[in-house]
């Protein structure tokens, strides 16, 4: 009976090392002759390989496998790299690659490190040949790698891949967000490859590409630094035909361009757009706009745009305010002039009035050369007297009306 009794002990212990062989492995009776180093790198891959257990990306046929070769176990868990090793002889951890994360941050530097064709043919393999969807990370350093024409031809062929791909074996049948437009079209500034960059902003596009007027501001910054008209109007067209909603943002570029280049012609036709379309222009649009027909000496086109400016904003901005004073002074009323710009005088703080002296100082020595140029030439010489007249009528208003202002008058 008693050796019924010791092999009835025997079969429960086995039993319960059968039902969990993970804490046969560290049983307490094993751990008595741990030092402190190895008992806390047993508990801490314990507690690893616990926390990997409920990860869901796991199948469950596949989260454990062990196999025992005489005194040493291998543990694998089936989740990319992630390999725990235990000797339970020495019960030292040899090797512990847990983090996901840290893998993952892996792969995106060594993806940064190697060239777009390299990024792009890791892409590939795996959508075409593995089947898999790729890290975004992969994508986004194919993007940030693109340098040449050749560059960004290999991303619009990936991104056309890789639409397909969503759709057919993802039924994910969505675009690419706006975010990764813009990135796309700024690779393509960054390349050199505008014609590219382009078809970027078309509505309806084979890579998946969902455009919007961000996407349409890198091209436009790239034609202000080139000062390209030509492409300006280009990019405007592909604007309206995939009807990209304007921002106040695309005004500021937009006039400045044409401020530049001295196209009248555009900023009028464009600037009415803006009010059409019912975008609120900042002031800083309204300065370059009214400052432009100042300099052209179209008083009618003056006064629109300072209407459209009062119902945008009720304050003036030293730039519009001056605008204004000239437009008085085309009209030949100094005094009108005078009393605009001291209401800017008084309202701006000490420390700005500064600026109100420089402006004046420009309105003096640059501005009548400015309308004179765009005058007629048989007409130049009685314009110029009579304005000269009004500029001088103006200054010595000034000091009466308590503006204080040292200007050389040329």
């Amino acid at each position: 009976m008693q050796a019924i009794g010791m092999m009835t002990t025997k079969s429960h212990r086995l039993a319960r090392v059968l039902k969990n062989p993970w804490r046969s492995v560290f049983s307490s009776v094993e751990r008595v002759n741990y030092s402190p180093a190895e008992e806390l790198a047993t508990q801490n891959v314990s507690e690893c390989s616990h926390s990997l257990s409920l990860r869901r990306s796991f199948h469950s046929s596949s989260l454990f496998s062990g196999n025992v070769h005489g005194n040493s176990s291998v543990v694998g868990f089936n989740h990319q790299q992630d390999i725990v090793q235990i000797l339970p002889s020495s019960l030292r951890v040899t090797q512990i690659r847990l983090s996901s994360s840290e893998a993952i941050a892996t792969e995106v530097d060594s993806a940064d490190a190697e060239t777009a064709k390299g990024v792009y043919d890791k892409l590939l393999d795996s959508v075409v040949k593995k089947r898999s969807a790729p890290p975004n990370a992969w994508l986004w350093s194919l993007i940030a790698q693109c340098s040449t024409r050749e560059d960004i031809k290999l991303l619009f062929d990936i991104l056309q891949k890789l639409r397909t791909f969503r759709l057919s074996n993802l039924r994910i049948p969505d675009d690419f967000n706006s975010a990764l437009c813009r990135e796309v079209t700024k690779a393509c500034v960054r390349a050199g490859a505008i014609d590219l960059g382009k078809k970027a902003l078309w509505k309806h596009n084979l890579l998946g590409l969902t455009p919007d007027i961000g996407s349409a501001h890198q091209l436009l910054l790239h034609a202000k630094q080139h000062n390209d008209v030509k492409l300006t109007v280009e990019i405007m067209e592909l604007v309206k035909e995939n009807d990209l909603p304007l921002q106040p943002g695309t005004a500021d570029i937009l006039f400045s361009i044409c401020s530049s280049a001295n196209r009248w012609d555009l900023i009028s036709k464009y600037g009415k757009r803006f009010v059409k379309s019912g975008v609120k222009l900042r002031q800083t649009s309204f300065a370059l706009w009214m400052e432009f027909a100042a300099k052209k000496g179209d008083v009618e086109s003056l006064w629109k745009i300072e209407n459209w400016r009062s119902e945008a904003t009720k304050e003036h901005s030293v730039s519009t305010g001056f605008s204004c004073a000239k437009g008085f002074l085309l009209e030949h009323k100094p005094e009108s002039a005078a009393a605009i710009i001291q209401l800017l005088y008084q309202t701006l703080p000490d420390g700005r009035r500064t600026s109100v002296t420089t402006e004046l100082q420009k309105l003096v020595s640059e501005w009548p050369l400015d309308v004179l140029n765009h005058q007629k030439k048989d007409n130049r010489e009685v314009f110029a007297a009579a304005l000269q007249n009004d500029i001088s009528a103006l200054i010595n208003a000034l000091p009466s009306l308590g503006v204080e202002a040292n200007v050389i008058m040329q």
